[in-house]
Order: C-alpha cells, then structure tokens, then sequence
C-alpha cells in the first residue's frame, strides 16, 4: 500500500492511499472532540450524503476510532468548469437544493447560539487580549437582526467553500463533513455566494437555482446577514485553530489585509495553504469582514427588510 499525505491539521490527517491499483482518500481524526467535532454525526452524515450521490461513496468507516476511506475524485479548478462563474453558481445553487432536501440531519445547537459560544471560548483566551469588544457589539447586533426559525432547519454541510467542493470534469462533489449537522438553508448559501458567487448576477443565479424561482429582498437579506455570522465562525474557529497550534502565541492587533489582498498572497506565492501565518491571517481577515459587514448600510437595509417582511 502506497499513502501519501494531503492534509495534516487539528481535526484530522487526510492521506490518499492506493491499494490494488485503486485510489482511495483515507482520513485519520484527531483525539480532539467538542459539539461539533464528533465523527459519529459526521460520518452518519457523510454516509447519508454519500447514498445519494453528493459526497464520493465511502467505503469504510469506524467513528469510534475516528477512521474513514472514501473514494478518490480526481479533481479540477472550479475554475474550469463548463459555462463559466455563471453555470458553476447555479450547479452550486442545485448542490446545496439537493442536499436540503435529503432526510434532516442530527442537530448541534442553532447557529447564532454556536457562534457566539466560539466567540466566548476566544474571548477567554489571551489570543486576542481586549480586542474583541466591538465584535461582541457586532455579534449582538447581528443575533438581533436574525429571525431565527427552528422550524425550517434542513440538512446543511456548513463549510461548503471551494476547499470542500470538487469537480472532477463532469459534475461537483462535498467532501470534509466534520461540521455538517441540522442548520439554518441560509448558511451553505451564505458559504457559497461568498466564495463562488460575489457578484449580485451571480448571486441571483445560485438563489434562483436553490429556490427554483428568482430570489426576493428577503431571501437576499437573510443571505447576507447569515454571511456575517459565518465570517465570524470561521474567524473565531481559526482563530482557537491557532491557539491548538500554539497555545502561548498572542495579537497585538487584528490589523488585517482585505479578503482579496489575503487570495492573492496565495496565489503569488507568499502564503502557503494551511501554514501557521495563513491560519493566523486568515482569521484576522475574517474577524475584519465580519465587523465591515454588520457596520455596512448594507446590514442596516437587511435588518429592516427582516424586521418589516
């Protein structure tokens, strides 16, 4: 058996293996474990998405050891996909319709509820010592604004950005389900428009694919506001990431290049994928743009919109 290290983290170590002359992905957990690191939903979840064709066919898996083998895609730049942005966000817009309407996952906790619990566990930390008070004014803004409904909770990835989603040449696969659980439709939207679909054209193609009809001022208000709760999950998330790293390490600021200026220092080279600074960056940049985001007219005109429609 050959295996060759893809990814080392926290979570898990990923290595693709080949047995018999076939491929295969398999994936090693961490001793880590908390509400949302729990491979026994995880893997349930994997496996469901797997039988209907959203997530490559799994072909072993023991949540108790923590360990799974799945089927090797060979993947693709999103960027190549057939049709342009246009045609990859309304095949995006159809991946997540398919997956909300597969049987309902377990649940975790509601969303804003989890956020702000990461926000607290960060705020206990000396990472960020005295600098998140206007973050937690923001997230209390934010929490407001949100109409939360328990009711309308589907089956949701919650990290379904570009790292997740493969294209093998043909058609688009979810891969890394450690955080997939019951959630709110609006937060694998809100991944995916923020990623794949920034532009308001292209952000209509992706909802009208989902919704199987044009969007509304609603649909768009919740999107938008759900995107600020994700910016700050994956800032508070990487930001611990960080600390399991390092646990001494500390910010003096959270001075922060933009999201665009953070994708170029990749793709010239000066950051490294998955590297302590990337992950240190990558969470001040996210702890940025969520701040940007609720301090936005933008953030005014959605909360007004949820509060009247």
């Amino acid at each position: 058996m050959d295996a060759q290290p893809i990814v080392t983290g926290a979570s898990a170590s990923i290595l693709r293996i080949e047995v018999g002359g076939r491929r295969w992905i398999l994936r090693l957990e961490s001793s880590l474990r908390d509400e949302i690191r729990d491979p026994r939903r995880a893997y349930a979840c994997m496996r469901a998405a797997a039988e209907v064709g959203l997530a490559p066919p799994v072909l072993y898996d023991d949540p108790e050891a923590g360990v799974a083998i799945m089927a090797f895609v060979e993947s693709r730049s999103l960027d190549a996909y057939p049709g342009g942005p246009e045609a990859l966000a309304h095949a995006l817009g159809s991946l997540a319709a398919r997956l909300q309407a597969t049987e309902p996952f377990a649940p975790v906790a509601d969303y804003p509820s989890l956020v702000g619990g990461l926000l607290d566990r960060l705020q206990a930390t000396d990472l960020y010592r005295g600098l998140l008070d206007p973050h937690r004014d923001a997230y209390k803004r934010l929490r407001a604004a949100y109409p939360w409904d328990a009711s309308s909770l589907v089956s949701s990835h919650n990290d379904s950005h570009p790292g997740n989603i493969l294209f093998d040449g043909d058609r688009l696969w979810l891969i890394d389900w450690e955080t997939a659980f019951r959630n709110d439709p609006a937060v694998d939207l809100a991944l995916m428009t923020m990623y794949r679909a920034g532009t308001p054209d292209l952000q209509e193609a992706l909802l009208t694919a989902w919704r199987g009809r044009p969007s509304d001022t609603v649909l768009r208000a919740r999107v938008f506001l759900m995107r600020q709760f994700v910016k700050l999950f994956h800032g508070c998330a990487t930001g611990l990431y960080v600390l399991e790293t390092k646990p001494d390490f500390t910010e003096t600021d959270l001075t922060a290049p933009s999201p665009a200026e953070f994708s170029a220092a990749f793709r010239e080279g000066r950051l490294s994928s998955n590297s302590f600074e990337a992950q240190r960056i990558g969470a001040r940049v996210a702890l940025r743009s969520f701040l940007e985001g609720v301090r936005s007219p933008t953030f005014d005109e959605a909360a007004a919109t949820l509060r009247t429609g």
